[in-house]
Parts: structure tokens; C-alpha cells; sequence
């Protein structure tokens, strides 16, 4: 299974054509907040499931902040991240993925895309396709593959 995250699109829409370019193929589009508004436009280009969260620019009561849930066998915590500090450091979302006892943490707000693996746990940003903060647009791709969970960034150009 192959699913495409993004995060903080910020209703950059002229973007999300581009960006389902590079998710050619996916099972499942996740976006991480900031803005929900823009998974209406990412509809018009990808009809499978879509998952989202509220990010710190979202203001819907409807849309859940995080979302704690199991694909193919695998634990995901999907979130934004502001309430977790992670402009500041990780530690508080490492705190709340080894209490819920995921493998998968993705989170977005940075507008800076990272992977890490630390105990056991697989921590994705996919950054942000249209305002990155390190110059970098960018998409992330999560493969699940039976036990195996890989994951990459791809560029926005």
C-alpha cells in the first residue's frame, strides 16, 4: 500500500495539481492541516480514501485534531503537531506515540520535512508542497509492504 501525505497546503490550490503528480499511484491521500478547505480541491484530483486533521489555521468543530488509527496492520497517530511543540523539539510527540504504542507518527506545522526512526517508531513531516521553510517543497510517501514500513520525501517543483 502507498499513501501520499501533505501537509500545510495553506490554500496554495495552484499546487495540488503538482502535487498529486508526484502521488501518481497512492491508495490513500493523507493532509495533516492548515488548511482543511484544500482536501475539497485535492478531491477533484484523487477520488480514494482521504484522511485529514485540523491544523493551528483550521477552525472546524467537524475535523479532529488527531486521528489514532490502523492501516494494513500498522498503528498510525496523525497529527498536525502544534499542540506538541514540534517547531521546538519532538519529545512531547515521542511521549504520545510510545503511550498509544504506534509505529507511525505523521505530523506536519514545520513546513520542513523529516524522517526519523527512533524507537521503533517511524516520525514523517512531509513539509509543505508550497511554502516550505527550508526552500524545499515537498510530499511524503509512506509504503507498507506486510511487516515493512518504508518511508521518503519527494520533491515539489
Amino acid at each position: 500500500m502507498l499513501i501520499g501525505v501533505v501537509s500545510d497546503t495553506h490554500r496554495h490550490t495552484w499546487i495540488i495539481e503538482r502535487v498529486m503528480e508526484k502521488l501518481q499511484n497512492i491508495d490513500m491521500l493523507i493532509h495533516l492541516g492548515d488548511n482543511i478547505q484544500d482536501v475539497k480541491d485535492f478531491k477533484r484530483y484523487y477520488s480514494g480514501e482521504i484522511i485529514n486533521v485540523k491544523g493551528n489555521c483550521d477552525y472546524s468543530t467537524s475535523v479532529p485534531a488527531d486521528i489514532v488509527t490502523d492501516i494494513e496492520g500498522h498503528k498510525f497517530l496523525i497529527t498536525h503537531g502544534h499542540y506538541y511543540d514540534v517547531k521546538h523539539s519532538l519529545t512531547r510527540l515521542k511521549f504520545k506515540a510510545l503511550e498509544l504504542g504506534v509505529e507511525v507518527v505523521l505530523f506536519g506545522h514545520t513546513h520542513i520535512s523529516q524522517i526519523i526512526y527512533e524507537e521503533g517508531i517511524w516520525f514523517v513531516n512531509p513539509g509543505s508542497p508550497a511554502v516550505a521553510r527550508d526552500g524545499f517543497n515537498s510530499v511524503a510517501v509512506i509504503e507498507l509492504e506486510g511487516n515493512k514500513i518504508n518511508a521518503s520525501i519527494r520533491a515539489i517543483k
